[in-house]
């Protein structure tokens, strides 16, 4: 059984698997580990604290890898001074792969193909989904129910083969993938890519502290609570470090969401080691290969 797909191959991609973009999480030796791997690894521009910050990880990047890696850029969430400095420095690095979320990426659809790079948009659902291929992006990262950080309802199962359906573009499935035959049974729903972010938070290379790689450990599906109370967008945190009397128009005091308030998929149920990201990939690979032996 060969795993690569057209967009993985595409891409120049030795396994079709994303490491997922995650909020002060993803790192630029995330995605160095995840190129030495043959994954794509990806990062939120926002992860760096400003412009100049962001622009020497790129180039701290670019110094010791020549494979592909994606940048996130959230463009609702974003000010526009810093999105349009982060678009510069992307086309300025010859960025392989941006991945654009909350907004309209029509605009850096443009620009970004005018340099040769890939766009990927999130969405939850078909309305959004159309918008996106309307707005001519590469790929549609489908976010199903369970997913860590802000994700949709509705069930993997439907999600995925109805999107490549109704939208005729790939489709990069997101959410509660954290093994083999998770990324085996995406594959046969039709999807290109597996997009992972809960099973790297426990990889050596996170950026997470200890006490969150730990506990997402120990959390199983039940600890998950999808609430709008943190962001005001719906998103999947683990539940006991969600404060009772949070909202989301506090004040600078008290628990900050994503550095106190964790977020994490239901796919936590599935983690019980803390491996570095390579390793993670093989036991991936190895997994996919021995549920299709299996179903064989």
């Amino acid at each position: 059984m060969k795993l690569a797909t057209p967009l993985s191959t595409r891409l120049g991609l030795r396994y079709p698997f994303v490491a997922a973009p995650m909020f002060l999480l993803s790192n630029p030796d995330m995605i160095l580990a995840c190129a030495e791997a043959g994954i794509l690894g990806c990062m939120p521009s926002l992860n760096a604290r400003t412009p100049q910050q962001f622009d020497q990880d790129l180039a701290y990047i670019r110094a010791r890898t020549d494979r592909p890696f994606g940048i996130n850029l959230t463009i609702g969430l974003t000010p526009p001074e810093r999105l349009e400095a982060d678009l510069a420095a992307c086309i300025r690095h010859r960025v392989p792969v941006l991945l654009t979320s909350y907004g309209n990426p029509t605009e850096f659809v443009r620009r970004a193909h005018e340099h040769g790079m890939v766009v990927f948009h999130d969405v939850i659902g078909l309305t959004h989904g159309r918008k996106a291929v309307k707005a001519g992006v590469d790929g549609i990262i489908a976010v199903a129910a369970g997913g860590g950080g802000h994700a949709g309802t509705i069930s993997p199962f439907v999600l995925y083969p109805w999107l490549k359906e109704e939208l005729q573009v790939p489709i990069i499935a997101a959410g509660c993938i954290t093994d083999g035959r998770q990324v085996l049974a995406s594959l046969s729903l039709g999807a290109e890519l597996c997009y992972m972010g809960t099973r790297f938070i426990a990889s050596a290379e996170s950026g997470a502290q200890d006490a969150y790689k730990q506990r997402v450990l120990t959390a199983g599906p039940e600890d998950i609570v999808y609430t709008d109370r943190i962001s005001g967008i719906h998103a999947n945190f683990i539940r006991d470090t969600v404060p009772a009397d949070f909202e989301v128009a506090r004040g600078p005091d008290g628990a900050k969401r994503w550095r106190d308030i964790w977020s994490a998929g239901q796919g936590v149920g599935l983690i019980n080691q803390i491996k570095p990201v390579g390793q993670i990939v093989e036991d991936l690979v190895r997994e996919a290969h021995d549920a299709y032996a299996a179903l064989a």
